[in-house]
């Protein structure tokens, strides 16, 4: 749209259009399955993941406090994005409005950057537990969880405010296709008329500050627990401290690292295609497998499950 001197100006939609995927009917469908089997794998995961957890007093532990709170993030997470998804690849319009596109980039933001700070968490609660055993019991109290967790999803609120009133504050082009089929902050920056160095400045900061000291915090606590699990002299108690410790770090890994593809390096407004299909990784296919990387590789949880359906069978 331009004005009357000739210049473009911002246009002020009450709604945007999400393109989605490219394709005919046959591709949506496919689509539309898929993401249908990933988001019923991740709801029946996760949920089972918190009843396990919730219900068997012998997982009432720090540990698992926090993989029942990383279990209902990963539900949200993927809740925030996949319905709506699954409903446009049918829709002849596509059109979310403009407070609904707000809220959804809000919560995305804010489930995943507390997603990203309780990671974190967890690595420190298995640093507490295997380099400091007498110690922890005292230090990771049922209170100073709750704290841990709470200050978790403060950062992620903090970061969701500055990154979703920095957007939505923006003048946007006579085009209101957002390219993704979520409204996420780069496909935004890519609609609006306005500089947008700030922005971007303001989100790389933001993004590698929480990634690289995160990270730190992580490899620090990893590096003092793999001398303490070296020095111990049982084998079958380092196994299982490793494997422990193992399903945790691939979880760190997959995250973090399309996290960091995705939004922690400069230049990554410019690659729309590859962003929109990482992005399929980290909103669908991670809250999906989490659950699964940690019930299949801990005993604690597989005969916790045992329990309680042979408890259900009884009934």
């Amino acid at each position: 749209m331009t004005d009357r001197h000739g210049n473009l100006s911002a246009k002020p939609f009450q709604d945007f259009v999400l393109g989605g995927f490219r394709g005919d009917v046959e591709t949506q469908a496919l689509l539309f399955a898929f993401f249908l089997a990933l988001y019923v794998v991740t709801v029946i995961g996760n949920l089972t993941m918190i009843t396990v957890i919730t219900l068997d007093a012998r997982l009432h532990s720090p540990m698992y406090f926090f993989l029942k709170n990383l279990s209902f993030l990963d539900l949200c997470y993927s809740s925030v994005i996949a319905p709506n998804a699954l409903a446009n690849f049918f829709s002849s319009s596509r059109v979310i409005s403009f407070r609904a596109c707000a809220t959804q980039l809000f919560f995305f933001s804010l489930l995943g950057t507390t997603e990203a700070l309780l990671l974190a968490v967890m690595a420190y609660d298995r640093f507490m537990a295997i380099c400091n055993p007498l110690r922890y019991p005292m230090t990771m109290c049922y209170m100073v969880c709750t704290h841990l967790v709470l200050g978790s999803y403060f950062g992620g609120c903090l970061n969701s405010i500055v990154e979703t009133t920095l957007t939505l504050q923006l003048p946007f082009c006579s085009s209101n296709c957002i390219d993704h089929f979520f409204c996420d902050v780069l496909p935004l920056l890519r609609l609006a008329c306005a500089d947008t160095a700030l922005n971007e400045l303001v989100m790389f900061s933001i993004c590698g500050f929480i990634l690289l000291g995160a990270t730190i915090g992580i490899l620090t606590s990893y590096g003092y627990i793999t001398v303490t699990i070296l020095r111990m002299p049982s084998g079958s108690r380092r196994f299982k401290v490793f494997s422990t410790c193992g399903s945790h770090l691939l979880a760190v890994c997959l995250f973090y690292g399309t996290g960091f593809v995705v939004y922690g390096q400069p230049g990554a407004v410019k690659y729309k295609e590859k962003g929109k299909f990482i992005s399929i990784f980290y909103t669908l296919v991670i809250p999906m497998l989490n659950p699964l990387i940690y019930s299949l590789r801990n005993k604690d949880v597989k005969d916790a499950l045992w329990r309680l359906v042979q408890r259900w069978a009884a009934l």
